[in-house]
């Protein structure tokens, strides 16, 4: 089963339509889901290190250490991290073997959507050690 990319930048779009603070908040939440998630298949593990670091951008946000990113940028990420969560999607998760090709899909399509916001974050953290 093929995934594109048009796909997953429709699916990234309808997930941050309805992002909210809340949402910002709730995500946070879910730390340990997420890393498990991202550690426990293959189709995310691959994104392990970019999640990390995207997970650290929004938290540092969220407690007002990193501010210098648009919220868009943060609805951005906190919905590909939302739909990651979500079991059921374009491809339900509990489908073997592809289930999680969308996710993969939606979150490769946020970090190049944030190239340059990541890249000024990896700056800024890199910066302050």
């Amino acid at each position: 089963m093929k995934f594109t990319k048009q796909q997953a930048e429709q699916e990234h779009q309808k997930a941050a339509k309805k992002f909210s603070k809340e949402d910002l908040n709730q995500i946070l939440k879910k730390d340990d889901e997420l890393k498990k998630k991202f550690k426990n298949n293959k189709n995310l593990l691959h994104y392990w290190e970019d999640f990390k670091l995207l997970f650290s951008l929004i938290r540092d946000y969220s407690k007002g250490i990193y501010t210098q990113i648009p919220w868009l940028s943060i609805v951005s990420i906190g919905a590909a991290l939302a739909y990651v969560l979500s079991p059921i999607d374009a491809i339900p998760d509990f489908i073997p073997v592809v289930g999680l090709i969308d996710d993969a899909a939606v979150f490769a399509f946020c970090l190049r959507l944030l190239s340059k916001d990541i890249e000024d974050y990896k700056n800024w953290k890199d910066n302050r050690l």
